[in-house]
């Protein structure tokens, strides 16, 4: 056979029960996923941003990065949410490189998904209770999710996922926002099609059980821009984009019409400066439409202590080692900028 099956893995319900969630920690997400929740539905004002490294792989710098974070929400909790971005699995083009702490918790040894498990918990219960902020992931893989239901307020699904009907189902279970992204094709109908898919109840295999679904009102789409045959990035920010996506979520039946701005990937051509031009655009946008304004909910923004990025082994703290992020500087005075606007 071609699968080596090298070790039974703990449970979700087992790593929940060796790392509990604090009962404070308890209560602060409660209350943060009622606020992220009053914004997507309308209820609230306030601005949403999604925003830290591109991977989380060192939980001292994460958690630095997010105690910083937690001192800049208190000075904007009046008019944005702040949600750290602690992505512990990341997806690679190619299926070369660093694929996140749940697979190397030291990214310059070996894979070992059991250590994984457990570094990817203790630093998101670590970062809740030193900030108060509860946080950010992307789903790469669905069958982690039980790992990680208890902690997260908002959930990420990336482009080469959103098509996958194990992912849109597995959302389809969640009580949390789910940001389904459009597919490296641009194609907005696919995107639509998988919050549609989304918000509605399935049932199906989940980790050797029969399950069923309540669908999840609070999926919504995230605008990432997207690639050419010919491999160009091409955005999809710009006003007349977010007033298209006015017009098609107008066409479908969806609960809770909403957009998230991811301000790199494709949208940047991976500048990762550009991010600060790109939302800052999107703001102005908001101020231009009405019907933007209300549909635009938040920007995704990748940043982190060090600006850049850097190779596995180079040692800088709080400098990424995959996409390159805004540095800690920048990423502050962006905060207050958004703030600002009306």
């Amino acid at each position: 056979m071609s699968f080596q099956y090298v070790a039974k893995l703990p449970t979700p319900e087992e790593i929940r029960e060796q790392f509990p969630m604090p009962a404070a920690a308890i209560e602060i997400k409660q209350n943060r996923d009622a606020q992220i929740k009053d914004v997507l539905t309308g209820k609230s004002n306030k601005f949403l941003v999604i925003i830290g490294p591109c991977s989380a792989d060192n939980e001292e710098a994460v958690c630095d990065y997010v105690n910083r974070l937690a001192k800049v929400n208190e000075k904007v909790q009046d008019k944005l949410i702040l949600i750290p971005r602690i992505y512990t699995n990341k997806p690679r083009t190619t299926g070369e490189g660093y694929k996140g702490i749940v697979s190397q918790p030291d990214p310059e040894k070996k894979p070992d998904f059991t250590a994984g498990l457990i570094a990817m918990r203790k630093m998101h219960i670590r970062a809740i209770e030193e900030s108060g902020l509860t946080a950010a992931d992307e789903m790469l893989y669905p069958d982690n999710w039980g790992y990680v239901e208890d902690i997260l307020s908002y959930v990420a699904i990336g482009a080469r996922s959103v098509e996958d009907q194990h992912h849109r189902m597995t959302v389809s279970g969640f009580d949390v926002p789910a940001g389904m992204k459009n597919p490296t094709s641009g194609t907005l109908s696919v995107m639509l099609n998988s919050i549609y898919a989304a918000q509605h109840r399935h049932s199906f295999i989940y980790r050797g059980m029969e399950v069923v679904t309540d669908g999840n009102p609070l999926a919504h789409a995230v605008l990432r821009g997207s690639v050419n045959k010919h491999g160009r990035s091409l955005p999809n920010y710009h006003y007349e984009d977010l007033n298209t996506l006015c017009t098609l979520y107008q066409d479908y039946d969806l609960l809770n019409p909403a957009c998230v701005i991811d301000a790199n990937h494709n949208n940047s051509d991976k500048q990762f400066e550009q991010q600060i031009r790109i939302v800052k655009e999107v703001m102005h946008s908001r101020k231009l439409n009405r019907d933007i304004h209300n549909m635009v909910k938040g920007v995704m923004i990748e940043s982190y202590i060090e600006e850049g990025c850097q190779k596995i082994g180079e040692g800088v703290y709080g400098k990424s080692i995959t996409d390159p992020c805004l540095g800690w500087e920048a990423s502050e005075r962006l905060i207050y900028d958004i703030a600002d606007y009306d």
